[in-house]
């Protein structure tokens, strides 16, 4: 952890990450941040919340926000999301706009670029998994993006192995308003830990079931309390929209829940630092996605 020189003076800023699903936005916040706060699943559209991720860099706080993937919305959720993303990169001092090297410009991109030349903003673009793209081709994109005349600068990284993502998070330093810091240095996150631990569960489930189990599930933590040996006792309901979706999450002899549970509990435990005795249950709720009480829990407005 790095500490803020006394007297120095400091910078703070929002750093909006804004891309199409699967562009490794939660990837690479969790780079950024140097721990693990955001799912990661190869599935698309994982993200459904606004995921703030804390950073020091010298006498910068970065505070970054990981935005749902901007794409073309059919469904209620996905207007929520979708608009969420737009407001997070609206708010923001600084737009990381993140591409997936290996996809290039599509639909999905381009109509993002057009809502940034619409806004007349100008945004860092980060062309991410470069290490699976060959040179001459992530020339042609770098210059295919700077065509576009939404690029304030480009950079070339790998989430995954953090290639490039140093000198990233530097130049994104140097760039904030200067203020005081509005988190604590030791602060990561700004989501609740009862958030977080919803979103490790269902990170383990996508990840179990991602080919089996449509978007229609989200994961409610309804209990939380504290043991006297100093471990805590967490109860979460897994909401799933049809009957049938309840017997894949279980799984045969209740197997696969089982297994969700297990990985979720011990990387909660390796978060908290303490030991995690977790119940999962799971609930048929048709219309949860048409509830106004779980967009707010997952810090989405409820869109008409």
């Amino acid at each position: 952890m790095q500490n803020v020189t006394q007297g120095a003076e400091t910078s703070c800023g929002f750093i909006a990450l804004i891309g199409a699903p699967n562009a490794g936005k939660s990837t690479l916040l969790n780079a950024l941040v140097g721990q693990k706060i955001a799912i990661v699943s190869h599935k698309v559209q994982t993200t459904r919340t606004r995921l703030t991720g804390i950073a020091i860099e010298g006498q910068s706080q970065l505070v970054f926000v990981d935005t749902p993937g901007i794409f073309a919305p059919k469904r209620r959720l996905d207007r929520a999301m979708v608009a969420a993303a737009w407001e997070g990169a609206q708010d923001a001092d600084q737009v990381v706009f993140l591409i997936d090297a290996a996809k290039g410009i599509r639909a999905d991109e381009q109509k993002i670029i057009e809502g940034l030349s619409e806004a007349g903003r100008k945004v860092i673009v980060a062309l991410n998994k470069v290490d699976s793209v060959k040179r001459d081709r992530l020339l042609a994109l770098a210059q295919a993006v700077d065509a576009t005349g939404v690029a304030a600068e480009i950079f070339m990284i790998s989430a995954l192995t953090g290639d490039g993502v140093p000198d990233l998070k530097t130049h994104l330093a140097k760039n904030l308003p200067k203020s005081p810091w509005l988190y604590p240095e030791d602060q990561i996150t700004d989501i609740t830990t009862r958030v977080l631990a919803a979103e490790i569960t269902r990170e383990k489930i996508f990840l179990r079931l991602h080919q089996e189990l449509p978007y229609g599930i989200t994961v409610e933590t309804e209990k939380w309390e504290g043991r006297k040996d100093g471990s805590i006792e967490i109860h979460q309901v897994i909401h799933v929209s049809r009957d049938g979706h309840k017997g894949i999450v279980i799984g045969k002899g209740g197997h696969t829940l089982k297994a969700i549970g297990e990985q979720a509990r011990l990387d909660m435990e390796t978060m908290m630092g303490q030991r995690v005795h977790l119940f999962l249950f799971v609930r048929v709720t048709e219309r949860w996605a048409e509830d106004r009480e779980h967009y707010l829990a997952m810090g989405l407005n409820y869109v008409d």
